[in-house]
């Protein structure tokens, strides 16, 4: 969901962007980069969709708090979010008051906002411009 919101306003800073299950997404390619969020590091849908992008050519970029994990090894590049995940939510690794994943897409949240405030500046994107690009449905 954070990805998807993430997708959402790098689309409203008038960057082509595509979420993967929706019908209009085009196919992954050289010169593409496929922005994948596994928390734990070892989500069996996130792997595979790493896998296909890999094979399409396409750099994959790894948002994850377990470097250590199987998608890290895949990953072009890895950005390690040091928060509790569904693979640390119990026990002496418990380390937040959350459940499950809460504190790691909490943590994406942030990230991603700063991210699109960064790239506003960079884009010279006008707030006007971006709001003209949001929907109206």
């Amino acid at each position: 969901l954070q990805v998807k919101g993430f997708a959402m306003r790098l689309y409203h800073l008038g960057l082509p962007v595509s979420v993967v299950g929706d019908m209009t997404t085009p196919p992954l390619g050289r010169g593409d980069v496929f922005l994948a969020s596994s928390g734990p590091g070892e989500t069996t849908t996130v792997l595979t969709l790493m896998r296909v992008a890999r094979d399409a050519g396409a750099k994959v970029l790894l948002l994850t708090a377990e470097p250590a994990g199987s998608a890290a090894k895949l990953a072009d590049f890895t950005l390690v979010i040091p928060a509790q995940t569904m693979a640390s939510d119990q026990g002496a690794a418990r380390s937040s008051v959350l459940p499950m994943g809460s504190l790691f897409e909490g943590a994406l949240f942030l990230l991603f906002e700063i991210m699109v405030l960064r790239l506003q500046a960079l884009t010279n994107a006008r707030p006007e411009a971006m709001r003209a690009r949001h929907t109206n449905m």
